[in-house]
């Protein structure tokens, strides 16, 4: 398991080499669906007990740490 970003980790054998909330099997991709469904940071410690705040705080630090990077999108092929 490799830490990527703060309490950030990808390991290939766990969700398919996503990034994951510490050595949960709960993605960041998860808690960024919940947040931009509109529940709060409560709703989704209530869902998800065994995370904390600071895991939540990551997240968002960890998008907008992708959002430094520039992207191409490439049409694709019919």
């Amino acid at each position: 398991m490799e830490q990527i970003f703060d309490r950030i980790y990808i390991d290939p054998e766990i969700c398919g080499g996503k990034p994951i909330i510490r050595d949960k099997r709960i993605t960041v991709q998860t808690v960024m669906e919940f947040l931009s469904a509109g529940e709060s940071s409560e709703e989704i410690l209530k869902h998800y007990p065994s995370l904390e705040p600071e895991d939540i705080m990551a997240c968002l630090r960890y998008a907008t740490a992708l959002m430094e990077h520039s992207f191409v999108i490439k049409q694709a092929v019919a």
